[in-house]
């Protein structure tokens, strides 16, 4: 079965746009659902988690910046907005509701591909671990500091990268190779030498890491969960 990118909602009066979008959106690898009205829409994000949501601003009965306005407690994710060429107001008024971005129609199905990548992008970007703890350890990615109870330990950029991806990714073995090419670097004794550092900084006992290990023969993995 194919991974799905994401799962959008389009939401627009128009039956032929929500069949063009979810045909193209759906060749490019999203589940997309779609909704022709704002009623119908609020009950379709009661009950499902969407990455993000297309909204067509001009529909009958409530308009796209309304269904935007009055139901901000349950629209908890990226917003793009489809607006007609002539509302400047519109869209400025969309954006300060909280909308991520707009697309004037007519527009073009690989427009707002892209546009929905961008996003989705950045949101994952933003919704990386930044801080973790586990035990009597916290790492703290923004200040590049590890605390292992009394004590604080500094880690540099490759260290930082290192540990960040890792953290991203608990439970991935990491190969030697791969973790080379995140810092740029082609020696395996060197990564084994950084990875003997790290380890002296995030395990208790650093000689039988219980948390950064080697996994003979592939590469290296980090247990903090």
């Amino acid at each position: 079965m194919d991974k799905f990118i994401a799962h959008i909602l389009v939401v627009d009066d128009d039956e032929g746009i929500r069949s063009l979008v979810k045909r193209y959106l759906n060749e490019k690898k999203y589940l997309v659902t779609t909704a022709s009205n704002a009623e119908n829409a609020l009950e379709k994000i009661k009950i499902i988690k969407f990455d993000l949501i297309v909204l067509d601003i001009m529909m009958p009965g409530q308009s796209g910046l309304d269904f935007l306005n009055q139901n901000k407690e349950y629209i908890n994710t990226p917003v793009i907005l489809l607006t007609a060429k002539g509302e400047p107001d519109e869209r400025i008024e969309g954006l300060e509701m909280g909308a991520d971005d707009y697309l004037p129609k007519p527009f073009e199905p690989k427009e707002l591909d892209l546009r929905i990548k961008n996003i989705i992008n950045k949101t994952k970007e933003n919704n990386l671990k930044r801080i973790v703890k586990f035990e009597n350890i916290k790492i703290d990615l923004n200040k590049q500091i590890v605390f292992q109870n009394n004590s604080e330990f500094k880690i540099n950029n490759t260290e930082k990268i290192i540990l960040e991806r890792m953290i991203n990714n608990p439970g991935k073995i990491f190969a030697r190779d791969e973790i080379g090419k995140l810092i740029d670097l082609d020696k395996e004794r060197s990564i084994d030498v950084i990875i003997t550092r790290l380890r002296k900084k995030i395990e208790i006992d650093p000689k039988n890491p219980k948390f950064l290990q080697t996994i003979r023969g592939a590469g290296y993995v980090l247990w903090i969960e």
